[in-house]
């Protein structure tokens, strides 16, 4: 008990303001820097996701320059499904599935921190939720305890010009080349040498996020 509140202390030391937006009765037992990606949201948010006794979820407040408060959060009794799933290209980061019926969270974080939280939210919902009753999306075996949520691992496959780095080069990559027409542009006085860099930086940009979208 006595590690258990040191554990929570130190957390509610290190998330500002995370004290006011806890329910009655929890506590927090594991935190993990991550990015959380929820159909609720148009973009993945990078946050810190904090896993208590009742509940997962995906926080973020600053007060700088503007405040800011982000609290997406799925409860502990409600989850059905855990699967953490490893994508090829991707060789840091991995991905926690999470699902509870209607909504499904995706986290991504590199492979060590990725695996605690996957670890730490089964132990979780062992012992503060053991009586949930999966919705389970797989053939069931004779070998399935139907009292918990189905855990699993996952291995994806996917094209290189697809996966997220990918898509994330082909942005950024798209607004150097945006940046560096716009410098031609200034330098030379010319169009014909600083649009061209400019027209390619934005289709790589659009095309970009237009992926994005068609992946969420």
């Amino acid at each position: 008990m006595q590690q258990k509140n040191a554990t929570a202390d130190k957390i509610l030391s290190q998330l500002k303001g995370l004290r006011n937006h806890l329910q009655p009765g929890e506590e927090p037992l594991f935190t993990v820097p991550a990015i959380w990606d929820s159909a609720q949201e148009q973009r993945s948010i990078p946050c810190d996701v904090v896993l208590t006794n009742q509940r997962l979820f995906g926080y973020v407040y600053v007060t700088f320059p503007r405040e800011r408060l982000f609290l997406d959060a799925l409860t502990l009794t409600e989850i059905k499904a855990v699967t953490l799933r490893q994508k090829t290209f991707e060789p840091v980061f991995r991905e926690l599935l999470v699902k509870n019926g209607q909504r499904k969270v995706y986290i991504r974080a590199p492979r060590r921190k990725i695996e605690s939280l996957y670890e730490a939210l089964r132990s979780a919902i062992e012992q503060y939720a053991p009586n949930v009753q999966p919705a389970l999306e797989v053939e069931k075996t004779s070998l399935v305890n139907e009292t918990t949520p189905a855990f699993g691992r996952q291995e994806i496959r996917t094209t290189f010009e697809r996966s997220p780095l990918a898509i994330t080069i082909l942005f950024i990559g798209g607004l150097l080349l945006e940046i560096g027409g716009i410098f031609l542009w200034a330098v030379t006085q010319s169009s014909q040498i600083g649009l061209p860099p400019i027209i390619a930086g934005l289709v790589a940009v659009i095309t970009a996020i237009l992926v994005r979208r068609q992946r969420s």
